[in-house]
Parts: structure tokens; C-alpha cells; sequence
């Protein structure tokens, strides 16, 4: 059953409930082109919220920056992370830790990964054609839970797909996606695919686009970016954020 809409669309001003979106943040201008097509794309599926980007690091603005910018409204923070590593254990709540001292009403969503919406929208990016093997690929993290969520991730893709799916990572943990692929192509894969587990374009996709390239894959998707699945992602988590506080309030 689709949850019940908590706002009414035709709110307007400060009754508007604000949305932030926090993204990692890239000094490469394609990722916080790709954040604002996804912010673009919540707007279009919810005309009644106020949906603003804001980044962890090197691009701006910053998140406490723009809920500082919402004086006596009711914000949800939605954390555009694929995975609970050290953006979504330390940064996140350090953010939340600030902004309790600002005149706005902040709840903070789950973050997006591991959901099945993901995995919908990693389908949705790899090419129409047949392929043999999948290289899921990552930007990488020495955190071995967020790992874990990669791995289950290349799981359910290898099980949708029907075809195997090796974990790589750009950078941090073995294997790159170049090595990924040469073990598949050693186990007898010849059309070798990579599914790319990044929200966002930037210098770590692209390290591992040309990795996996130059050993011989025959393809990299693009970005998660603005999927159509994302976008309803983002959506469900401020529902549910809100569900939640509306809960512990009956509850209280």
C-alpha cells in the first residue's frame, strides 16, 4: 500500500515542508550537475515540497548552510548514500549535533542503499545488450559493513540478471574493476558488462570506467543520477521519515 501524503501539495512559503538532500560533494562539476537533476526530479514527483541540495564536501552549499536558510520550517535531511560508511556514521550526525541549535524542525531520513529501488535503478543504466558477466563497480571504503551492502547489491543483480556479478571498487579495498574483469573473463565470460554503484559522475567513476574499459568490458552504465527509481527512493524515505516522527508523537 503506498503511504499516505503527509503534506498537502498546495502548501506554500514557510508551510512548505523543505527536503535536503545531502550529497557527498566532488570538486568535478558533473556530480553536482547530477545531484540537481535528482533534486530536479523530486520536485516533479512531489510539487508540494521546497527541495533543496546541499553537499558534504568540496562543493556547496553545505547542509547546515541551507537548514539555517529555513527558520520555523519543518526540514527532512535525506542522505544521498549509497551505503552507511563513515559519510553516514560521522559526518551526518555531526551535521544533525549543529543544527539542533537552529530554528528548524529537522528529521533525518534512511539513506538509500541497500534498498531494492537501487538494484532497479542499476538494471535501468546497464545496456540492452546480452551480456555474460556484471562488474559491479564502487567507489570503495575501508568499512566492512558498507562492503557487505556492495556484495549483497552484486548478488541481487547477478540473481535478476541470471548471469555471475563480481564486487570492484575504485579505490580503498581490492579488486579495481579492471581486475574484476579479468577474473571473469578467466572463468570464461566474454561480454562482460559494469554496473555502476555511484549516484554521481566524478574522479573515481571515471578511474573506474577506464579500468574496467581497458581490461576488456564491453560496457559501463552511467551513474544512478536522476533514475526514475531514485527519485521515487528519495520520496519514500521523507514518507517514512515523517511516518516515523508522526509515530513516536501518537506514541509520546
Amino acid at each position: 500500500m503506498r503511504p499516505a501524503r503527509l503534506i498537502d501539495p498546495r502548501l506554500t512559503g514557510t508551510d512548505r515542508l523543505a527536503v535536503v538532500l545531502v550529497a557527498h560533494g566532488s570538486r568535478d562539476p558533473r556530480a553536482a550537475a547530477a545531484t540537481e537533476a535528482l533534486a530536479r526530479a523530486v520536485r516533479r514527483a512531489r510539487p508540494g515540497w521546497d527541495v533543496r541540495a546541499s553537499y558534504l564536501d568540496h562543493a556547496g552549499p553545505r547542509p547546515l548552510d541551507v537548514l539555517a536558510a529555513l527558520p520555523g520550517r519543518r526540514a527532512v535531511v535525506v542522505p544521498l548514500l549509497l551505503t552507511n560508511a563513515y559519510h553516514g556514521r560521522v559526518d551526518l550526525p555531526a551535521v544533525l549535533s549543529a543544527a539542533a541549535g537552529l530554528p528548524v524542525s529537522v528529521t533525518l531520513a534512511a539513506g538509500l542503499g541497500p534498498a531494492p529501488a537501487v538494484i532497479e535503478g542499476l538494471l535501468r543504466r546497464l545496456p540492452a545488450e546480452r551480456l555474460d558477466a556484471v562488474v559491479l563497480a564502487a567507489a570503495g571504503t575501508r568499512d566492512p559493513a558498507a562492503r557487505t551492502t556492495i556484495e549483497g547489491a552484486a548478488g541481487a543483480l547477478s540473481a535478476r540478471l541470471g548471469v555471475p556479478c563480481a564486487v570492484s571498487y575504485a579505490s580503498a579495498a581490492p579488486p579495481l574493476p579492471g581486475a574484476a574483469v579479468d577474473l571473469l573473463r578467466a572463468a570464461g565470460a566474454r561480454r562482460i558488462g559494469v554496473a555502476a554503484y555511484f549516484l554521481a559522475p566524478g574522479r573515481l567513476y571515471d578511474l573506474a570506467a577506464r579500468s574496467a574499459l581497458e581490461a576488456g568490458a564491453v560496457a559501463v552504465a552511467e551513474p544512478l543520477a536522476d533514475a526514475p527509481e531514485i527519485a521515487r527512493l528519495v520520496a519514500a524515505r521523507v514518507d517514512e521519515g515523517l511516518a516515523g516522527v508522526l509515530a513516536f508523537g501518537s506514541a509520546a
